[in-house]
């Protein structure tokens, strides 16, 4: 998702208005040259899918104070260095736990998804990045594993404990989910997993950095917000069918709404009002905007699931009503989805700007030499993302539930034969991601 940020409203030395990384970079490539003035034009581009990008304005000071041009090189090793810091994140996490986990159940969770703990550490395994380089003959191989885990719990090689076997399955199971769809069993392209958000996105907010033109700043934001709508589209509930007419309608009407919102309000904007006055309020709509474009995508790709419904199952998984759906269910989960996707530009969008401001280490490194400012805007930005990605998922479970009386009145009355015939209480659905 790409953020603008502020690269420094905290400290004088790093006096930078926060605001999306198009504005910005328009606004940066303005004061190079009167010809670039007023045709840039864009408040923010951001939703679920995007890695964040560096922050245009960041870089002003940097390229005045060398050739003129962005250090794409050190920016590309930022990035990738960033990767890698998400990457370790999510080992330390699972090694840290390794001692921890549960039997193997697949019906079950390694962490307990009662807590915002527990959702967290399940989904900064699941954004890990390295899970992107298995193979798809690994990661069938990994769902072979998890089918036949009574065979590996029972028949325990020489040395090797339940615990250590379990730990084994967790991780196999780990790499299975994270490429294969819940609902369909069907891989997930690359670019299109949880995983693939900070890598994929990386090189887009790359460009988007090093666009020195309004047309390349609306391609590559086309590019970010398309990459977003299909995220998505592939982390969807996809228990109901969705046609390829209904699906290109989305993406449109997605991708025009969010690109609508990134450059309309800053058009309006700097055509209304002068230039100080457009940079002053630009610096407030951004974060705003931000939240509505990213709402947008969301939302829109993933309301035709409102229009079909989602199943209901019980505590075990299993359909309640098999070929029926609640719509009310699945209004809660695109919904719950949403608002997630809103929050993920928080941290992504106010953390770099104070870090570059407040630690002292980062202020004099920047200080000192003025173009590693796109550079290490760019490892904040990724690792703040790669980090509040999985924080923002794990604010609801996954699993969401409902109460029988708040669902379709056909879910009423229910028996549950595995509590003796009585009605259920609860039922479950699933969110999507």
């Amino acid at each position: 998702m790409s953020i603008r940020i502020a690269a420094s409203r905290f400290s004088s030395s790093i006096s930078r208005t926060a605001r999306p990384h198009e504005s910005i970079a328009s606004e940066c490539f303005s004061k190079r040259s009167p010809r670039f003035r007023g045709k840039s034009s864009v408040a923010t581009d951001a939703s679920a899918s995007e890695g964040a990008a560096a922050a245009k304005e960041v870089a002003a000071e940097a390229t005045s104070a060398s050739s003129g041009s962005v250090p794409i090189g050190m920016t590309s090793v930022a990035m990738a260095i960033a990767i890698a810091t998400v990457s370790a994140g999510a080992a330390l996490a699972e090694n840290v736990t390794a001692s921890l986990v549960p039997t193997f159940d697949p019906k079950q969770q390694r962490f307990d998804q009662s807590t915002f703990t527990g959702r967290l550490s399940k989904m900064l395994l699941a954004c890990d990045p390295s899970l992107v380089f298995y193979s798809n003959e690994e990661v069938r191989r990994c769902k072979a594993m998890v089918d036949e885990y009574e065979f590996y719990l029972n028949n325990l090689p020489e040395g090797v404990s339940v615990t250590e076997m379990s730990r084994k399955l967790w991780e196999a199971q780990r790499v299975a989910s994270a490429a294969l769809h819940p609902d369909t069993g069907e891989t997930i392209p690359h670019p299109f997993r949880m995983s693939g958000y900070v890598p994929f996105n990386g090189p887009i907010c790359v460009a988007m950095v090093a666009s020195q033109s309004t047309s390349a700043l609306l391609f590559w934001s086309w590019a970010n917000q398309s990459q977003n709508a299909l995220v998505n589209y592939y982390n969807r509930n996809a228990a109901s069918e969705m046609t390829n007419e209904t699906l290109m309608k989305s993406y449109g009407a997605a991708v025009t709404a969010a690109l609508g919102v990134a450059f309309g309000l800053a058009t309006f904007i700097q055509r209304r009002y002068s230039p100080a006055q457009a940079k002053n309020l630009l610096r407030y709509v951004a974060f705003p905007s931000a939240v509505v474009a990213s709402s947008l995508n969301c939302y829109i790709v993933r309301s035709p699931e409102i229009d079909t419904g989602i199943p209901l199952v019980n505590g075990n998984g299993d359909d309640v009503l098999p070929n029926e759906t609640s719509k009310i269910a699945a209004e809660r989960g695109v919904n719950s989805t949403t608002f997630s996707r809103a929050l993920l530009q928080a941290p992504v969008y106010f953390l770099p700007p104070f870090m570059m401001s407040a630690v002292p280490l980062l202020k004099n490194a920047i200080l000192r030499n003025p173009m590693m400012r796109v550079p290490m805007t760019t490892y904040l930005l990724l690792v703040c993302f790669g980090i509040g990605l999985p924080a923002s998922v794990a604010i609801f479970p996954q699993m969401g539930e409902i109460k029988v009386e708040e669902a379709e009145e056909k879910y009423h009355n229910l028996p549950d034969n595995q509590n003796g015939g009585k009605p259920y209480e609860v039922l479950y659905y699933n969110k999507g991601l």
